[in-house]
This record gives C-alpha cells, sequence and structure tokens, in this order.
C-alpha cells in the first residue's frame, strides 16, 4: 500500500504575525516613522479638540460654582409706550426685606462718559460709562480689589472712582498711586481702586464706579438704580426670582426684568462645545490625509520586497499569511501614529489649560476614539497592498525581485 501524505501550511502564532508585521517598520524607522506621523496629526487634533471643549468648559462651571448660582439681578425694563422704566430709588431697601435674600447691592447708570484726560474728543469713549455704586457691590457681585481700595463712607461722597478691569485697561491705568485722576463729567475724580473682572456681572467691568452721594452731588444723577444685584438662598431662589420683580416696583411689576446671571453661564458653557463638529471635521482630513501617506508607503513597500514574499511563498507561506503580514505591518503604522497622536493632544490640552488655569480634562472618548480611529485608518489603508502583495505567485515575485 503506498498513501500520499499531505503538507499543510504552518498557522502563524500572534507572535509570529507581529514578528513578521514588524520587519518593514525595523528595516526602515525612519520612513515608517514618517508615514505614521500622518495619522498622528490626525489624531492629536481630534484629541485637542475634545480636550480643549471639555478643560475650558470645566474651568467656566468651576469659576460658576465658586462665584455661586444664587445671585439674580433686577433690571428695569420698559414702559408700555417702549420707553425706558425706572426702577424706584426705594427698590434695593424693598427686596432687602424679602425673606430668604441674604444681601443686595445696587447701580445706577450716570450719564456721564469717563476720560483720561479732558483733552480727549467727546467721541472717543472706549464704551466705558459711568455707574454709581453701593458700597458693598464687589462682595454681592463676586468680584475684588485687584489694586487700591473700594469705596467706604468717606470717599462714596466725594469725587472718587473705582475702575472696572475693562475699564482700567483701556483708559491705560494699571496700577493705582496717589494723585491718579480721571475726567468725569467736567470734573476730576481721583481714581483709588481697581478691580478684578466680575464674571457675573460683566457691565461693572467697562465702568467707572462712583459712590451715590457723589454721582448726585457732582454728575446731576437722579439717584435711581438700573440694576439691583441680589443674593439668595441656594434652595430659594426660584422663589425670591417670582418675587422680585413686585418687590421692587410695586405698582408696575411688568417693568421690571429678572434675571439669573448663571444661567446664562451655563449656556455659555454648553455653547463651547458648538463647533466641536467643524474641528473634528478638520481633523477628519488631517487623518484620512495620513492614511492615504501610509497606503502610498505600504504600496512602496510591497514593490520593494517582491523578493522577500516570492520566497516566502516558496518556502510554504500561503496567501492569507502574506496578506496577514502587510495588512499587520499598515495597522500597526496606524496604531503608532494614534498613540502618538494621543500623546500630543493631551500635551496641549494640558498645556492649554495650564495657561489659562483650567484644570486639564481629556475625554475618554477622545482617547478610545482617536485609537480606534487610528486603527481603522491603517487597516483601510493596508488593505489594498496586503492583497496585491497575497495575489502574487512566488515564481513571479521572485523574477520581479531579481
Amino acid at each position: 500500500m503506498s498513501g500520499h501524505v499531505g503538507l499543510r501550511a504552518a498557522r502563524l502564532r500572534g507572535s509570529d504575525v507581529a514578528r513578521v508585521a514588524t520587519v518593514g517598520l525595523r528595516t526602515r524607522p525612519l520612513r515608517a516613522g514618517l508615514s505614521a506621523l500622518g495619522v498622528a496629526v490626525g489624531v492629536a487634533a481630534m484629541v485637542a479638540v475634545l480636550g480643549l471643549s471639555a478643560s475650558s468648559q470645566a474651568g467656566l462651571l468651576s469659576e460658576i460654582d465658586r462665584l455661586g448660582t444664587n445671585l439674580l439681578t433686577v433690571t428695569n425694563g420698559q414702559t408700555l409706550f417702549g420707553k425706558t422704566a425706572e426702577l424706584p430709588a426705594a427698590a434695593p431697601a424693598m427686596i432687602s426685606r424679602v425673606r430668604a435674600v441674604t444681601a443686595v447691592a445696587s447701580s445706577g447708570s450716570v450719564g456721564a462718559i469717563p476720560y483720561r484726560n479732558p483733552l480727549i474728543p467727546a467721541g472717543q469713549t472706549g464704551g466705558l460709562r459711568v455707574l454709581a455704586a453701593s458700597l458693598n457691590l464687589p462682595s454681592v457681585v463676586g468680584a475684588s480689589v485687584a489694586a487700591g481700595s473700594y469705596l467706604n463712607a468717606a470717599t462714596a461722597t466725594e469725587p472718587v472712582a473705582v475702575l472696572g478691569a475693562t475699564a482700567a485697561a483701556q483708559l491705560g491705568i494699571d496700577r493705582v498711586f496717589p494723585g491718579e485722576r480721571i475726567w468725569v463729567g467736567g470734573h476730576w475724580f481721583y481714581v483709588v481702586g481697581i478691580l478684578t473682572p466680575a464674571l457675573l456681572a460683566p457691565d461693572i467691568d467697562e465702568s467707572v464706579l462712583v459712590g451715590f452721594p457723589a454721582a448726585e452731588s457732582f454728575l446731576e444723577f437722579d439717584g435711581h438704580p438700573t440694576t439691583i444685584y441680589v443674593r439668595a438662598d441656594t434652595a430659594s431662589v426660584p422663589d425670591v426670582q417670582a418675587l422680585l420683580a413686585a418687590s421692587s416696583d410695586p405698582e408696575h411689576p411688568d417693568q421690571v426684568d429678572v434675571s439669573r446671571p448663571s444661567d446664562a453661564l451655563v449656556a455659555r458653557a454648553a455653547a463651547l462645545g458648538a463647533f466641536n463638529s467643524l474641528f473634528l471635521g478638520l481633523a477628519a482630513v488631517a487623518l484620512l490625509v495620513g492614511g492615504v501617506g501610509v497606503a502610498n508607503i505600504m504600496v512602496i513597500s510591497v514593490l520593494e520586497r517582491r523578493s522577500e514574499i516570492g520566497l516566502r511563498r516558496a518556502l510554504g507561506a500561503t496567501r492569507g499569511q502574506i496578506r496577514t503580514q502587510f495588512l499587520g505591518e499598515a495597522t500597526l503604522l496606524g496604531i503608532l501614529g494614534g498613540v502618538a497622536g494621543i500623546a500630543i493632544g493631551a500635551l496641549v490640552t494640558a498645556a492649554y489649560a495650564l495657561s489659562h488655569q483650567w484644570e486639564s480634562v481629556v475625554p475618554a472618548v477622545a482617547v478610545f476614539g482617536g485609537l480606534g480611529a487610528s486603527l481603522l485608518v491603517g487597516a483601510i489603508a493596508g488593505l489594498l497592498p496586503a492583497l496585491r502583495a497575497a495575489r502574487m505567485s512566488p515564481t513571479e515575485a521572485l523574477r520581479g525581485g531579481a
């Protein structure tokens, strides 16, 4: 009896696939690194976009938590005939009697315009204005004194001013020293302080603040507040908000506007991610370009290594094993680019967050999404070159490589 013994191709273990897939990377490291760089740029852009958006949102929400969500503002609305309404001068005192209200501050719009000196043309206002302000305004709105001091019972009656953060920058005043003064409504007002930015009351940043008595004495102010800032117990904010219009102007509650500044900031935090899709689209384009680069390198690699392919086929390697080798090499290039891109994107996010004193946040979806996208791009880019390599016959490959 005679029998024929069939030879079966050896199976490639995972370690064997990893070893043969790295042949091209180990023999040409510079080319492999440059091709992986294209993928890394796309993944880094993706991670950075999502990381910067998440970090900025976290920073803003953290600031809101620090300042509190229990601040309410009362402003004068419009009359039935479309004219600007007027809050009663006693409105702050009436609001302070509402249960659960813990603090009340007010400001009133003064018609005067502040200038650095009387030689500045009248039209160059810089968008600045003058507000009469109560003595507890900074503490209620969550601002503090950056330089100098704030108004007190004595200076509130004199031609003395405190500058908001933006107003100080536009007037060219970055520090306070004796004799520093500005021109307001035909009078010199001495500057005694500069405030930090008021996140919950941005109007204060662009204003010059004077005391109510001084505004009435020197700037023909009528004494009526235009904005009242109210702090309430956090648990009672909705109830207090519902009572403020009637409490501030019992005769015309419909002419009073009540708002919660933190709501606008929360909406702003949510809007920070509105353009993510646009920037992610640009990152996807960069990732696609990187994938084209990987595909191009793999095509060249197949042509350069025809003799290797022919020799392996002659020694018994199957088409599937050749295909697995080159597909694994392209996938590995994509993964290497993805890992590098995630690291670069995370570093960019951390550096930017640190410069703005935010918490650095890199979402998990950015990490796993970037890694998955790079793996997919590498696999797709290597598919056609791998199929082309697998279709080569041993004789054709050895003859072409000779």
